[in-house]
């Protein structure tokens, strides 16, 4: 294969005969339908280049497929409740779901269930990783987008409560759809809300929590980047709000360079923001009869999922008029349309790994069972042997120590083991010594009562 082969893996609300379709994104050619189930939104994860996972609409579990075994069902996660979205870390290590208010994170490769994260107050809506699985990015229907480091969330400590690194409160009603895109913990965030904005963040590596626009003054020793480009300026506060009139924003998809975005409605159409040409302000509504040039316009009904190809030049949506549309982004034509069976879950563009393209692949390890309760738990599980967990230590939430402090502190409990090892050491021999010394004069008093004894019975006259 030349290059690599990007496909558009899709499901609706009906599945009456499959639950996920893969198709080849240029062609339109079917590559693999895969059946058991009705997908949730948000509810599509690829694990590991080796596994689909998807959460079921309305239902407590999970369902996971080998790519290649798509009529036989793997596996079911079971879990508490319904799962409200999911996804998985790119590096294969972790899947996390949202179960009603509730985060669950399981280690893959010995099915744990490691911490239950409930932060939020209502319903999580969308979850999704870092790209180098540092940390994940959570929003729910409680109108907050919280973001945490996996490091913290996975501390040793259990009498800690893990917290998020950054709480962001500016949306005024339940989130639908956020993205995050290159750069790891310093990435960019955009999140759609009903309230009819799209906004877009840099998490801060210091700050933890974010007032509002009108509460949040000048910080002491901040300086703001110069204005020309809003994507630059100070990542703490409202990069790029964003309405649409009068309509609710459903969907929000950045392409790899960051250059557009694009915001799908609840009427339909779908918008282009360019990121990069604005003057310096932060906020912008968006006119569609003014930018009549960056609307696609095709869905009859709203558009909840978006995604762009590698290379920035392809559309995908998908809508709940049933229908997946594949859009020229230069030209904003439709140059196909897929028809399913009821309203569109999920929609999205992948490079195919190898394990779909080749009939002989199989997955690396086994996909374990997956425990629906915490690890340790009294009533959980029965403890399974023979696995090996790996924990990251005990990461704080505040300052931690520098590598120099750490080393002296090392350097001081080796100086006190020797020196009480030295300077201890002799009064335990004498102890010893003395044990030892009352130890013989007893066995020598035993010795000496079993020799007389003895004599006294040999010599003893026969009667």
């Amino acid at each position: 294969m030349a290059a690599p082969m990007e496909v558009a893996v899709c499901t609706d609300s009906a599945a009456p005969m499959w639950s996920c379709i893969v198709w080849e994104l240029h062609s339109g050619a079917n590559l693999l339908t895969y059946r058991g189930g009705q997908a949730g939104p948000r509810g599509l994860a690829l694990l590991n280049g080796e596994y689909l996972l998807a959460a079921q609409l309305g239902k407590n579990y999970i369902s996971a497929w080998e790519l290649q075994r798509k009529d036989q069902l793997q596996q079911k996660i079971m879990c508490p409740g319904p799962v409200t979205c999911l996804t998985a870390s790119p590096n294969g290590l972790y899947v996390l779901a949202g179960v009603a208010e509730s985060i669950h994170l399981w280690e893959v490769s010995t099915g744990n269930l490691l911490v239950i994260l409930s932060r939020h107050y209502q319903d999580v809506s969308c979850l999704q990783f870092t790209g180098d699985s540092s940390h994940f990015i959570s929003g729910g229907k409680d109108c907050l987008v919280l973001v945490w480091s996996l490091c913290s969330v996975l501390q040793a400590d259990p009498s800690r409560i893990p917290a998020p690194r950054h709480v962001w409160s500016h949306h005024a009603l339940p989130i639908t759809d956020l993205h995050c895109g290159f750069g790891g913990p310093l990435a960019r965030v955009a999140t759609s809300s009903l309230d009819q904005t799209v906004k877009v963040r840099r998490p801060h590596p210091t700050t933890v929590h974010e007032r509002s626009p009108a509460a949040a003054g000048p910080q002491p020793g901040m300086q703001e980047s110069p204005p020309p480009a809003p994507c630059c300026q100070d990542s703490r506060r409202l990069l790029i709000p964003w309405c649409s009139e009068p309509k609710d924003v459903q969907g929000v998809t950045m392409d790899l360079a960051e250059h557009h975005m694009f915001c799908g409605g609840s009427e339909g159409s779908i918008f282009q923001v360019d990121l990069f040409t604005w003057p310096g302000q932060r906020e912008r509504s968006f006119h569609p009869e003014q930018d009549a040039g960056k609307v696609f316009k095709g869905h009859r009904n709203q558009v909840t999922c978006l995604s762009v190809s590698t290379d920035g030049s392809v559309l995908l949506s998908g809508s709940h008029d049933e229908t997946v549309r594949l859009w020229d982004v230069q030209s904003k034509q439709c140059i196909r349309t897929v028809a399913l069976k009821g309203p569109v879950t999920n929609a999205a563009i992948l490079l195919a790994p190898v394990s779909m393209l080749s009939s002989d692949f199989r997955p690396s390890l086994p996909l374990p069972h997956f425990n629906k309760h915490l690890l340790g738990a009294e009533h959980g599980d029965e403890p399974r042997h023979g696995g090996l967990t790996l924990r990251l230590g005990l990461h704080q939430q505040g300052s931690e120590p520098s590598y120099l402090d750490r080393t002296e502190q090392l350097q001081a409990v080796l100086c006190s083991t020797m020196e009480k090892s030295v300077l201890g050491g002799q009064d335990q021999l004498r102890v010893r010594v003395t044990e030892l010394e009352d130890e013989v004069r007893n066995l020598r008093k035993i010795n000496r009562d079993l020799f007389d004894f003895s004599t006294r019975f040999i010599t003893r006259p026969a009667k």
